[in-house]
């Protein structure tokens, strides 16, 4: 009997517990949950606890770190502050607000300093490691969204919104109501909001009594944002051991210049005048993350050489403070360095990075260079940090949503610590996952996560599902998402195929690379050679397979559907371009599709630009013939909703079976529980009705 998983929803028993002080009846916390069946839901997903920030205390004893909960009910979440030792033990939640706390930041009187909207505000608190003596310590005119105390502790920066360009309302003050915007250049919206008259500026106070005071913005009257938007944050912003300087990242450009530029550049601001210095001078790529030497001799930060080009390598470049020189720390490292962390004498650097499909812990002596992996396996480390004789860092596989681990530095041993999920895993059965590698049509082998549907059975037969990742260049590693779940698809059911198709991450820049300008190209045919290697198992009913994908993965639907020859029975395509030439005059970021296409699209001359735009799936509409379900946000300025829009009503005009899923208050995720959750049971009702 062929039954969905929207059937097992009744299974479910939830109540929230009984944690949180009785004069706050909003709060959201961890769910008791009883299953009755050992079946990963919709309703189950959104109830996992997810770790957010990971610190450990200057001595090394302890680490603070944040976790958020979402509530289907009231179609939010909130997130609270807890503390543990760094063996695991005396774990203890801090926080009971309604609100969300976050950036929590040792003090170097042992206190935990973070940010809480409690009250309504974004504003900076302290609370003691014991959970006592909670104060709020700024009283900003309005929200912090970041903040770094000074090594001294007698400063604290912090970063704000300013007002700095005119509204409409500045320009007609006797339309106090007209909505109309004035737009007089390019990059007028950015990712999921409009580009108006806020920029994201760093303000420097002082610090003392337990109050911040005398804020100064350092970018004062500047059009420009650091962090950079939309998703820069305090790593982007560092103070030099000594508390004189600040390095800070900023892409001092505006209009047209910013949209078609990556030209971010990394700035040195002395504290004491106020004279700043960009250190990243003639790098005309990205320029990120700075952060000091303990010592303070040395700036390090991450830095891409290609301008234009957003999924470059990052290479780790070191500035020395006395002589201006500058050194390039990783020549031969093919692979992007995070989540950067000194030993405290700085012989030693740990950072994570990927490789073949995972991303791992490595260890770089600072005087040799020489690069070593210190972990290893199936899983995806997210951060990296310090403590008394073992390395913190944080965690997910495919099967399981992110904890705390201690790692052994010399061994790379592993060990659990925070197990903000386990008594939730302890109930489901996951699926099994495998790694293979498949010949596609040029010889070079592509790396394939195979996930198998929990008490695999080979001796039957399973629907399957192609994952088409987005980006283009991004991982198909060891992730845990929360729409894109390989867990819950392999849970309803399904076999899941998920190559690593050219222009991938973790597999060296070359193959990286290899994608750009050649979009419809090599990476199909790596696509459909593990689908079709994959469909040859006894286990996997040929006649019942899908392809699926968001962003790129859903330009790589769009196209699939006009190329597939009979493969697929049913297509599910989130936020894809349909219309690349459309795509290339509506998007935000102008640089990623001039780069990625090789030109405009009014260039004939330029071939390279023509055989791009000429792979535009809306220009194999005439060779559609399966089912296909379209979603998109309406929030989504990367890839605007007209593309979405326009998809669904080809497949309509065509006559074939679709649907449209549209989210208007999402971007290009969905984000909100209820529409997660509403996004996960239109997926499954899609798939089952074609492929069960």
């Amino acid at each position: 009997m062929k039954h969905t998983i929207w059937g097992i929803l009744a299974v479910l028993v939830l109540a929230f517990s009984a944690c949180a002080p009785k004069d706050q009846p909003n709060l959201i916390g961890p769910k008791d949950i009883t299953l009755d069946q050992p079946t990963l839901t919709p309703e189950v997903l959104w109830s996992f606890g997810r770790l957010g920030e990971v610190v450990v205390s200057p001595c090394g004893k302890k680490v603070a770190y944040t976790v958020s909960w979402y509530s289907k009910e009231e179609n939010r979440s909130n997130s609270e502050l807890f503390v543990m030792d760094t063996d695991g033990s005396n774990i203890q939640q801090l926080t009971y607000t309604a609100g969300h706390e976050f950036n929590p930041t040792w003090t170097s009187d042992g206190r935990i300093a973070y940010i809480s909207t409690e009250g309504g505000s974004a504003q900076i608190w302290t609370i003691g490691s014991d959970g006592k003596g909670a104060t709020k310590i700024s009283q900003f005119d309005g929200d912090i969204n970041g903040f770094s105390i000074s090594p001294a502790g007698n400063k604290v920066l912090f970063i704000a919104e300013v007002k700095v360009d005119k509204t409409t309302a500045d320009i007609h003050p006797d339309l106090p109501k007209a909505s109309g915007r004035i737009i007089n250049d390019m990059m007028y919206r950015h990712w999921d909001v409009w580009e108006d008259e806020l920029y994201s500026h760093i303000f420097i106070a002082d610090l003392s009594n337990g109050k911040v005071s005398n804020p100064v913005d350092i970018m004062k009257d500047l059009p420009y944002d650091s962090p950079l938007k939309p998703f820069g944050g305090m790593e982007e912003i560092s103070w030099s051991p000594c508390g004189k300087f600040i390095a800070y990242t900023c892409k001092k450009l505006t209009g047209k210049e910013y949209a078609f530029s990556t030209n971010s550049d990394i700035f040195l601001y002395n504290v004491e005048s106020g004279e700043e210095k960009n250190v990243s001078e003639g790098m005309p790529g990205y320029d990120k993350a700075p952060f000091f030497t303990p010592d303070g001799a040395k700036l390090l930060w991450l830095s891409m050489e290609r301008p234009g080009f957003e999924a470059d390598k990052d290479r780790l470049f070191a500035y020395n403070m006395a002589t201006g020189e500058k050194e390039y720390l990783t020549q031969n490292f093919d692979s992007s360095p995070a989540s950067l962390e000194f030993t405290v004498d700085g012989k030693n650097l740990y950072f994570v990075a990927g490789v073949e499909a995972t991303y791992q812990i490595y260890k770089m002596d600072m005087e040799t260079k020489a690069i070593t992996p210190v972990t290893k396996g199936s899983h995806d480390y997210h951060s990296v940090a310090i403590a008394d004789g073992a390395l913190i860092g944080s965690k997910v596989t495919i099967t399981k949503p992110a904890e705390i681990y201690s790692i052994n530095p010399e061994t790379g041993e592993e060990r659990e610590l925070s197990f903000i999920n386990q008594k939730l895993l302890a109930q489901i059965e996951m699926p099994q996952v495998q790694r293979r590698w498949v010949k596609s049509s040029d010889g070079k082998m592509v790396h394939t996560w195979v996930i198998l549907p929990p008490n695999f059975d080979s001796t039957k037969t399973y629907p399957a599902l192609l994952y088409c990742e987005g980006g283009p260049q991004s991982s198909v590693s060891q992730f845990w998402s929360y729409r894109w779940n390989f867990s819950i698809m392999a849970s309803s059911g399904y076999v899941v195929v998920a190559p690593s198709r050219r222009g991938t991450l973790t597999f060296g820049q070359q193959w990286t690379d290899a994608i750009s300008k050649d979009h419809g190209g090599q990476e199909m045919d790596d696509l459909l050679a593990c689908i079709d290697e994959v469909s040859q198992e006894p286990w996997v009913d040929a006649n019942r397979m899908g392809a699926i994908g968001a962003s790129y993965g859903g330009y790589t639907v769009f196209w699939l559907a006009g190329h597939h020859n009979k493969r697929f029975k049913a297509f599910i395509a989130h936020c894809g371009v349909f219309h690349s030439e459309m795509e290339f005059y509506t998007t935000e970021e102008m640089f990623f599709d001039e780069w990625e296409m090789g030109g405009a699209p009014w260039d004939k001359s330029n071939k390279v630009a023509q055989n791009s735009f000429a792979q535009s799936p809306h220009h194999f509409v005439d060779k559609w013939d399966t089912p296909i379900m379209v979603i998109h946000g309406g929030n989504d300025f990367r890839i605007p909703y007209t593309q979405g829009m326009a998809a669904f009503n080809a497949a309509q005009m065509r006559g074939i079976p679709s649907k449209f899923l549209f989210f208007p208050d999402e971007n290009h995720w969905v984000l909100k529980p209820q529409n997660g959750i509403l996004w996960q049971r239109e997926f499954f009702g899609w798939l089952d009705k074609w492929l069960k």
